[in-house]
């Protein structure tokens, strides 16, 4: 079995609700307001609506809580969630308060993204084991996604 690029994404991130300390950690709710995707089998935008549930830990790591739905450039809607954890550096705090960047492999920011669709040109998606590596930009979150093949 091996890995084989899926797509590349960006979201663009919107307004946090900062919930606070609870139970789990603290947690904030980040929306994203849009972005793109492209890969060799998929290409389109990610619509509004959609939104992290972020738990952060006592130990400095994220828990990604993220659901959101892609539009292909061909018209059919897929819903990805997807769960994930990030190792919150100093970089990467700085890059959330907008003030800097992160790049691939500077720190753990992995997710295991999941598709949905009823779209049956795109119905291999519901079959898809993916993982995902992520950094973050002002404004915006990018993504590398590999799916497992045979």
């Amino acid at each position: 079995m091996k890995l084989e690029p899926l797509m590349t994404y960006h979201a663009d991130l919107g307004l946090s609700a900062p919930v606070g300390e609870g139970p789990h950690g603290n947690r904030l709710i980040v929306e994203v307001t849009g972005g793109q995707f492209e890969g060799s089998r998929l290409k389109g935008r990610i619509l509004s609506g959609g939104g992290d549930w972020l738990v952060i830990d006592r130990d400095g790591y994220g828990h990604l809580d993220v659901r959101a739905t892609f539009l292909t450039d061909d018209g059919a809607h897929i819903y990805v969630q997807y769960y994930g954890v990030t190792q919150l550096t100093e970089a990467a705090a700085a890059a959330l308060a907008g003030k800097g960047q992160t790049e691939f492999g500077d720190a753990y920011f992995f997710s295991q993204p999941r598709f949905e669709t009823g779209d049956p040109r795109y119905a291999w998606l519901n079959h898809t084991m993916a993982v995902g590596q992520g950094r973050l930009r002002p404004n915006r979150v990018e993504y590398q996604v590999f799916a497992f093949a045979n």
